[in-house]
């Protein structure tokens, strides 16, 4: 376990507290990092390649509180005069993480003179296949 209750309340700013929501939160943490587990299965955090314990944690949070925030995945709301938008990533119902998010846990398989580590390009296109995720 990657994350837990306390570690979304602090980057929240809100004490989590109602039984129900507590609840919902902790099956979203254990649903980020089944996600998580599906695309890189041997995740080691803190070992060499491999993003810390902090990274992972802050990582999980994020995807959490962002569900926190919009739990129906609504893009547009208006009230009289008053209307908030979000963009369509933010307005995502689903639990997600972000192509940036994505790229922190990704581990980093070798490097010195005779080896070739991709980066990671905003705009690139990934295609996932056996092995891990190829950007082009």
């Amino acid at each position: 376990m990657y994350a837990n209750l306390t570690d979304v309340a602090e980057r929240l700013g809100r004490p989590i507290t109602d039984t129900d929501e507590v609840a919902q939160v902790n099956a979203w943490i254990g649903d980020v990092e089944a996600l998580i587990h599906a695309r890189i299965r041997n995740l080691a955090p803190g070992e060499e390649g491999h993003p810390s314990f902090e990274v992972v944690t802050m990582v999980v949070c994020n995807a959490v509180i962002r569900k926190i925030k919009n739990p129906d995945g609504k893009q547009n709301e208006r009230i009289d005069d008053y209307s908030y938008g979000l963009t369509e990533e933010a307005a995502r119902g689903a639990l997600f993480l972000t192509d940036d998010e994505w790229a922190l846990l990704a581990p980093v398989t070798a490097t010195g003179a005779f080896s070739v580590q991709p980066s990671w390009e905003p705009d690139a296109k990934r295609y996932v296949v056996p092995g891990g995720p190829i950007w082009v």
